[in-house]
């Protein structure tokens, strides 16, 4: 599959070490998904996935916290969820999703920044099939021989399971996020060095050089936009 979650998760961790801005990100979507059922994660399988994924970045729990009241307290802050298609260059290909209280500001810089960094926006659907829903969970302490053991005794299936550098990372159908996790936790282990749900590219592609460079500084403008929550893509970064 080739997609490197470490490397991926490390890059953006150092990206935000020195700022709030995923801690932000994550408060907003805490609440949203907080508030679309209940604030209670054994009741509401999205903010459990959700908060689990938070708690592979590190979140603090106060801003967990300060969310989830937030949501309790019936604020009338309304979000939409959107989702935003396009190519990079060499026809790199790119989804957005965002969290907004403001379409327009959102469409408007999303726009943008495909624009001033080599790609351009597409319509609904014009990416997206190129991409599937996966559920991405990774752990430390085992090899890949070890965490089919532990899912074949749960009966559990997965897509496939690989290793890279020091974690063995699953890769499984959506549906069986929790399923996977709860295999995991049965055999002892509690600590995820990834827990994503995600829309991971059937293909990646390799850009030349100063391409890739360019593709860099497009996912960081779009990552670095307030409204957006993920970006996926389906290239080849080193």
């Amino acid at each position: 599959m080739g997609r490197k979650w470490n490397n991926i998760k490390e890059k953006k961790a150092s990206k935000d070490a020195n700022t709030s801005r995923i801690y932000a990100k994550f408060g907003r979507e805490i609440y949203v998904v907080a508030r679309q059922g209940e604030p209670d994660p054994e009741a509401n399988q999205a903010l459990k996935v959700v908060l689990e994924r938070a708690k592979t970045y590190n979140v603090p729990k106060t801003i967990i916290d300060r969310a989830i009241e937030k949501a309790k307290g019936g604020s009338e802050e309304n979000y939409d969820e959107l989702r935003y298609e396009g190519f990079g260059p060499n026809g790199s290909m790119v989804i957005v999703d965002a969290l907004t209280n403001n379409v327009n500001r959102t469409a408007s810089d999303v726009r943008a920044a495909f624009g001033k960094n080599g790609g351009n926006m597409g319509v609904s659907g014009s990416v997206s099939y190129m991409f599937d829903a996966t559920a991405v969970i990774g752990i430390e302490g085992k090899t890949a021989d070890d965490v089919l053991e532990i899912l074949m005794e749960a009966d559990v299936d997965a897509r496939d399971i690989l290793e890279e550098e020091d974690s063995v990372i699953v890769y499984g159908e959506p549906d069986q996020f929790h399923a996977i996790q709860e295999a995991f936790k049965q055999a002892g282990i509690t600590e995820f060095t990834i827990a994503e749900l995600t829309m991971l590219a059937q293909n990646d592609v390799s850009l030349p050089e100063d391409t890739a460079l360019q593709f860099e500084k497009l996912i960081d403008a779009l990552e670095d936009l307030e409204d957006v929550r993920q970006v996926y893509h389906n290239v080849e970064l080193v």
